[in-house]
């Protein structure tokens, strides 16, 4: 006498585990990832990482590249004193004038600056590129308050490098008659922005050019194909 058998459970009864449809034995089972989706052998991973060294990096980089840009500012001075042409004066008994009515000399100390300010600009954003190779806002604020604050500090420190501006006492020292230099005097204040215009245009030339590329996420490798073992021999 044969013992009874036992009759299947109806599929309602079964557990999730028991429905599941099995792996064969050449696929491995995935497990499980974040958020309870499985991840599966051989696929691609997406690492999504911050953004840049973080917002007080940027900003305390941001500051020394600001402080760094408007010290610059004294060595332009320096130069814009030195390579400024110098305007003729004169003095008679009463008066002081200009020798020559006609010279370019006072559009030339403008120009002078304005190139100056121009090379200056260039060579900062240069600089600054190739020391920290990412933009971002922080940077570009640099860039542009220490060129401005640069501009102005070359201003004042030109001014002071030059001639005296005391015109009446530098006629009365050098005597009638006599030609000696105006004091450097900026005509254009619009060159005080010159530094600043320029290092931004560079800045972003070299970033389009040669900055750093977001990579596709598109243009991932495909899952691999793992081919299953070979059966048992025909019969």
């Amino acid at each position: 006498m044969t013992a009874p058998l036992t009759p299947p459970p109806p599929p309602h009864e079964q557990s999730p585990e028991d429905r599941r449809e099995p792996y064969p034995a050449w696929q491995t089972r995935p497990a499980p990832g974040p958020a309870g989706y499985p991840v599966y052998p051989g696929a691609y991973e997406v690492s999504y990482g911050q953004d840049g060294p973080g917002m007080k990096t940027e900003v305390r980089e941001a500051v020394v590249i600001t402080i760094a840009v408007a010290l610059a500012g004294a060595l332009l001075g320096v130069l814009w004193s030195w390579l400024a042409p110098h305007v003729p004066l004169i003095a008679d008994a009463t008066t002081v004038y200009i020798k020559d009515t006609e010279g370019e000399q006072a559009i030339g100390v403008d120009g002078t600056f304005t190139l100056l300010a121009l090379g200056f600009g260039a060579l900062s954003a240069l600089v600054v590129f190739l020391v920290r190779r990412r933009g971002g806002v922080p940077l570009v604020i640099a860039l542009a308050l220490g060129g401005l604050l640069g501009s102005l500090l070359a201003w004042r420190v030109g001014i002071w490098l030059g001639p005296t501006q005391n015109v009446v006492a530098h006629a009365k020292a050098v005597g009638k008659g006599v030609t000696f230099s105006a004091p450097l005097k900026l005509g254009a204040k619009g060159a005080l922005l010159a530094w600043s215009l320029s290092a931004l245009v560079v800045h972003l030339g070299l970033m389009a050019l040669f900055g750093p590329r977001d990579p596709d996420p598109y243009q991932q490798k495909p899952y691999p194909v793992t081919a299953p073992p070979p059966g048992p021999p025909a019969a």
